[in-house]
């Protein structure tokens, strides 16, 4: 299990990306605008990666893990924890949002597809990266 993204909920992903891309070493890897979502990835020399999304709550931060084995790394969650959203589609692979027993949310992602976004931003005829 490798911690893999923050996902940062932001209020106007524009004004932000700017504000992040300030911090030393941060560098823009991508950014989409599609299904009504403004979502960009910042890298900062080391992960995790920070995408910064607009249709999740401002201020929230969400942490996703890679793992091996969606299935399998659900099936062995330890007792307490609870899947809160099941198995949905993202471009890298399958992932789920869990809780611990006091609430706190985190994603697991099954990395099927790993650096698509990256390949999908650099096709110059993708009309939904914004450059």
């Amino acid at each position: 299990m490798e911690l893999r993204y923050l996902y940062v909920g932001s209020g106007d992903t524009g004004r932000d990306l700017a504000t992040w891309l300030r911090l030393p070493a941060a560098r823009l890897r991508w950014r989409f605008r599609h299904f009504g979502a403004d979502v960009a990835a910042i890298d900062l020399g080391c992960r995790p990666t920070v995408l910064l999304a607009d249709h999740r709550p401002a201020g929230s931060v969400l942490p996703i893990y890679a793992v091996d084995d969606l299935e399998a790394s659900v099936a062995t969650l330890p007792d307490g924890w609870t899947v809160d959203h099941g198995a949905m589609g993202t471009p890298e692979g399958p992932t789920c949002v869990v809780r611990d027993p006091s609430g706190v949310a985190l994603a697991l992602l099954q990395v099927d597809r790993p650096d698509v976004m990256d390949g999908a931003y650099a096709d110059p005829a993708n009309t939904h990266a914004v450059r």
